[in-house]
């Protein structure tokens, strides 16, 4: 059982500890993790509500889906592994979590770490020559005219961006035979030193509520501003941090929570995981940790997806809230769409503008569009077995945007409703008020959207 929580520490470096959201690449002696143990937390999945019942979580599957991973990653067959990391900065969010402005390629060799290689997505991307057309609100919304590495993440699903990044990575010259692919949002950091305290570096202290803000600062204000200063460079503080967090991490007497860490951004879907491996792979995708959108659900459905096309950070100044209405009691069902988008900056600079984004609303496929007020004339498509509107969005800064949209549900969701209501990667908290109204009466609840909801009526 020893050997096995080691290997489980071995996991959560090479899956976690690497990244902090696309800021820092860590350099490390796996040496130093070999006396550490681990004790995993029995942690529940949803609260209990009062007239929605949401479906629970089974933690004995994701227990068992850490130790499929962990298997597999520290396999001892002499193979040496190839690992791509798409290192996110969900302050300027991206439908498949952030804006994808790092990489990094790990190679694991007998649970060993052997090679480690770290770039700047624009450096890729120089290296590719071929012109893909990009998706339209590319086009329209920031007038580019080749799609690249950088912009791969257009999806909600990750397996879809996982194969687009393969797809660009080949177009630069590279070998896609990844064994695994794992993407970080940038909010990771800042969780990690909720565990490990603040740390000092070159004078300047970085805590968990502001880390990634004053990193930021550090490795992306000063090229912003100088062309001529290699960005490559700027790395040291990255690894200085890095250093600093092993340490603090292997210190610590307190395992398990690194455990409910490590659980809760599987969860939340801060980080995503796709491995080659077929059992690997399934196990992940039982426990939903694989980012896929869903196409088999068999009920009402909902997925709010915006993709910041204003090519700053704004999305750190962006608060959502979400108000979703049901009446099953018409000629056909129909569903009142509000959500709410605040922008509390209130002032322009370096990190922030006022908001564009491209929004998508998925809906149960066969949904019709009956009413939309402050956003663009809509872009009716279906994907994943959905049908999705896209709309163009606008939030001025300090001031607020209420998205409304009404429209017809399928008449399917009327026997036996269920919703199940999916969280984007990267998106943070959202609260969400829920109200469903039957011949039998109206049934609200209020939850935080921290994963993906899945509720229906209590027998």
């Amino acid at each position: 059982m020893g050997e096995h929580r080691k290997k489980i520490v071995t996991i959560i470096i090479i899956t976690l500890l690497l990244a902090g959201g696309g800021v820092f690449l860590i350099s490390w002696d796996s040496k130093k993790f070999n006396k550490q143990t681990l004790l995993m937390e029995s942690l529940s999945a949803f609260e209990k509500v009062a007239n929605l019942l949401p479906i629970k979580e089974d933690s004995k599957k994701e227990i068992e889906a850490i130790n499929q991973v962990v298997q597999f990653v520290t396999r001892v067959d002499d193979i040496e592994r190839r690992y791509l990391l798409l290192l996110q900065n969900n302050m300027e969010l991206r439908p498949g979590g952030g804006f994808l402005g790092q990489y990094a390629i790990i190679k694991v060799k007998n649970g060993k770490i052997t090679s480690q290689f770290f770039e700047d997505a624009n450096i890729l991307d120089q290296r590719i020559t071929a012109k893909v057309n990009p998706p339209y609100p590319f086009e329209r919304m920031m007038s580019l005219k080749k799609w690249k590495f950088r912009d791969s993440n257009f999806s909600p699903d990750f397996p879809t961006n996982v194969e687009k990044a393969k797809y660009f990575y080949r177009l630069s010259g590279g070998n896609s035979d990844f064994d695994g692919v794992i993407a970080v949002n940038a909010t990771v950091l800042n969780k990690i030193l909720e565990i490990t305290g603040p740390i000092v570096i070159g004078g300047v202290q970085y805590t968990s509520q502001d880390a990634f803000l004053k990193l930021e600062e550090q490795v992306e204000k000063a090229y912003l501003f100088n062309e001529d200063l290699d960005t490559q460079n700027r790395k040291w503080v990255m690894k200085q941090m890095a250093e600093i967090i092993i340490d603090r991490l292997v210190s610590l007497n307190n395992i398990p929570r690194i455990s409910s860490f490590v659980l809760e951004e599987l969860r939340n879907k801060d980080i995503q995981l796709n491995f080659q491996d077929s059992e690997t792979q399934k196990a992940i995708e039982n426990v939903h940790w694989d980012g896929r959108v869903s196409t088999d659900w068999e009920g009402d459905y909902l997925m709010i997806v915006d993709a910041n096309m204003g090519a700053l950070k704004s999305d750190y100044y962006i608060d959502r809230e979400v108000f979703y209405e049901v009446d099953l009691t018409g000629e056909k069902p129909t569903a009142y769409l509000k959500i709410n988008y605040t922008h509390k900056a209130t002032y322009g600079d370096w990190r922030t503008s006022d908001y564009h984004s491209y929004l998508r609303i998925y809906v149960p496929q066969g949904s019709n569009l009956i009413e939309r007020k402050m956003v663009s004339y809509p872009n009716i498509q279906e994907e994943f077995n959905k049908t999705y509107f896209g709309f163009i969005l606008h939030v001025l800064i300090n001031r607020n945007t209420l998205v409304e949209t009404r429209y017809e549900l399928p008449e399917s969701v009327r026997e036996n409703y269920r919703l199940l209501i999916q969280k984007q990667s990267g998106v943070g908290d959202v609260p969400v008020h829920i109200k469903v109204k039957t011949a039998d009466g109206d049934f609200t609840q209020d939850e935080i959207l921290k994963k993906d909801l899945r509720f229906e009526f209590k027998k």
